[in-house]
Order: C-alpha cells, then structure tokens, then sequence
C-alpha cells in the first residue's frame, strides 16, 4: 500500500537521497550484518501507522524486498492475532531463523491503554487512560530489547469521535480541563507513557529505548480532507540541509529529558522531504483527497532505520 513505484508516481529521484550528518560517516544499513547484530534480540515499534511505516520499512531493509524461507510469523505469541470482524491485527511479529531476531509492531496510535466500557457491545465506547502505557508493554516488555515508541497524528477531536475513545485520568473520565486539551493531552500522555518507561528500564538492563519525534505532514492549503496538495515530486526543493542544533518536536524533548530513554529524532530532516509522500497516487484514495502524511517505501523512514540502526 505504500510502494509507490507500483501506483502512478513516475518520478523516483526521492529514493536516490541519503541523509549525511554533520561530522561523522554514519555506516551503511545491510540486512546481513544487522541481523548478526541483532542476533537473539527483539525488536519492538509501538505507535501509530508512521511506525508501522517504520516497521514496513524495516523489514523490506533487512530482507532486501526479497521473499525468505527462514523468516516466521510469530504474532500469535505477542497476543496479535485477526480479532473477530477486523480486516487485520494489532500488529505483526516477524522472526528470522538465521540469527534468532525478532521485528515486530504494535498499533497504538495514542500510546495509552484503551479499554472497551462494555465488552458485550460492539459499538462500545473505549477509555483512553491518558495515565497508563499500553497493556501490551506491561505485558511484553520483558521480552524486548530494542523499544521505538511513537505518537502524534492520532491527537484530533475527529479521531476520538470516530474511534468512540474517551479520555480517562486516574480510571475515571476526565474532567481536568487543561488536558482535555487536544495538545496538552497528548503531551501529558507521552510524559506519562515515559516516565513509566524509565521507572522499568533498571529492571530490564538490556532494554534500550527510543521515543521517536513526530514525522511532519506537508499539507498545503488546509487539511487532509479539504482538498489540499502535496504534489512536489523534487527532491530538496524547499531545503537540502539541516541547521539547527535542537529537535523541532520540542514535547518529544521534553518527555525524555533526564530519563533513560533516548530521542530518535527524524522531524527536521524529513521535513525537508516534501517530495516524498504518498499525495495523490494512493490506491485507497478517494477523490480530492492526498496523503500528505505517509511516505512512499522505499523512502524516508528508511533513513530514520539507519539512524536507529546506528544508535543501537
């Protein structure tokens, strides 16, 4: 659904860049020798569909696009399997048997735990526990080792309406009306979400976790549902470099600062990437209507793997 070379798009100029940082040579991403590093090991994103974009894209890294024979869907044993009536799970798990390392993605847009208020409706309403992780971490997270969590673009009043989620603060609705809202909820669920990670890394020495900044969205002209564009197909037109010291996503900042969690920051160099979107060629679009927000794969959130994979 994201690989664009198999929709409209004829200019691909946009997969031939490759990020450069200041001052060091970050060394080149190889499936091979990233399995063998990894070897043993678990590798985890929990987020929204920009990390599920990343886990894609991972995973099409390491297997070079290439069916494997040595690769096993182990989604039953994290709990993601088809619910009943849903067009897909959860999540995926992914295990190569060569160097036992295990890929896997978690959907949780909102990074906080939900939790239907009546199991026996299917139209129920969710508690969204703006104060709790997600029951997944709680229950898996001893078995990771490598954490990217990420959140974002789920944060509007339309996604709650239409997901029927409702915001709880200490197993009660909230009525605190600072976090209600929209931005101050989200941050405070990121801070929290953080800081109960943190509280579990001296448990868990051989986790190392990375709260990844936001991927930026390049509408022009309003939103994604009032007809707007992102039709550049150049790379670099709006910037080539990155200049600034700091992260632009400064809630991500905040939310690590003094903990045991590290920053993956992708949000300034791939807001120069405007060419590098999904726009008008998507297969599932309706008329009038761009997406301004995902990336074509192979693209951009290869870049944010190999600065992962160079953290790690």
């Amino acid at each position: 659904m994201w690989a664009c070379s198999l929709m409209q798009r004829q200019d691909f100029a946009f997969e031939k860049l490759r990020w450069q940082p200041k001052g060091c040579e970050m060394e080149e991403f190889e499936g091979p020798k990233f399995l063998k590093r990894m070897q043993d090991k678990t590798l985890a994103f929990v987020g929204d569909s920009l990390g599920r974009q990343q886990f894609q894209s991972l995973m099409c890294m390491i297997t070079a696009g290439k069916d494997r024979s040595d690769v096993l869907d182990v989604g039953n044993e994290y709990g993601l399997i088809l619910p009943p009536g849903s067009t897909r799970p959860n999540g995926w798990a992914y295990r190569f048997l060569s160097t036992n390392i295990t890929v896997l993605y978690y959907w949780s847009s909102g990074l906080c735990e939900l939790e239907p208020l009546d199991v026996k409706d299917p139209q129920t309403e969710y508690a969204m526990h703006l104060d709790r992780p997600p029951s997944f971490l709680r229950q898996f997270l001893h078995k990771i080792d490598v954490l990217v969590l990420n959140t974002g673009h789920h944060w509007n009043r339309g996604k709650l309406r239409a997901n029927r989620w409702v915001m709880y603060v200490g197993g009660a609705p909230n009525t605190n009306k600072k976090i209600a809202n929209m931005g101050r909820a989200k941050n405070f669920t990121i801070h929290n979400t953080v800081k109960w990670l943190d509280s579990q890394v001296p448990k868990h020495p051989h986790l190392k976790a990375f709260y990844r900044s936001i991927s930026p969205r390049h509408f022009v002209n309003g939103d994604w549902n009032t007809g707007v564009s992102c039709n550049n197909t150049k790379p670099m037109s709006i910037g080539k470099e990155v200049l600034q010291e700091g992260s632009s996503d400064h809630a991500a900042v905040s939310a690590v600062r003094w903990t045991g969690v590290k920053l993956l920051d992708i949000t300034a160099l791939s807001q120069v990437r405007d060419e590098g979107h999904i726009s008008r060629i998507c297969i599932t679009s309706s008329p009038g209507v761009q997406d301004c927000l995902h990336w074509c794969l192979p693209g951009v959130p290869d870049t944010w793997n190999e600065i992962l994979f160079a953290q790690i």
